[in-house]
């Protein structure tokens, strides 16, 4: 998530208020962090921690895998990713990164998100 339209740069997974409003259908036990942890890491993390679908030696906080090159170069070239719920309500601020060489060529999203 990004910080607003004026910004180029994603927020810290900690200062995004996205992620506490949102659960994994595909991913029960995972929590917003769960999520964004395997989300930015292209699926080679499957969460922060251990969760139901995510076992203990495939997270983050294990420390058992190889770290993550910065240009996701071991990460898997494919990721089934998560369906997710918006469980509240928000304006949120996403871009993205292909073709965004922070100049005038940037993607940038509002999602307006209500509980029906």
């Amino acid at each position: 998530m990004a910080g607003g339209l004026d910004t180029s740069y994603p927020a810290a997974i900690d200062q995004a208020d996205f992620w506490e409003g949102v659960r994994s259908l595909t991913a029960p036990g995972a929590t917003g962090t769960d999520i964004a942890v395997a989300l930015a890491s292209s699926g080679y993390y499957c969460g922060y921690a251990a969760h139901s679908s995510c076992s203990a030696e495939d997270t983050l906080l294990s420390g058992s895998k190889e770290q993550l090159d910065g240009q996701l170069n071991n990460a898997n070239a494919s990721y089934r990713g998560h369906v997710l719920e918006v469980t509240r309500p928000g304006s949120y601020f996403t871009w993205c990164t292909r073709n965004n060489n922070f100049t005038n060529r940037s993607q940038k999203v509002v999602s307006l998100f209500r509980l029906v």
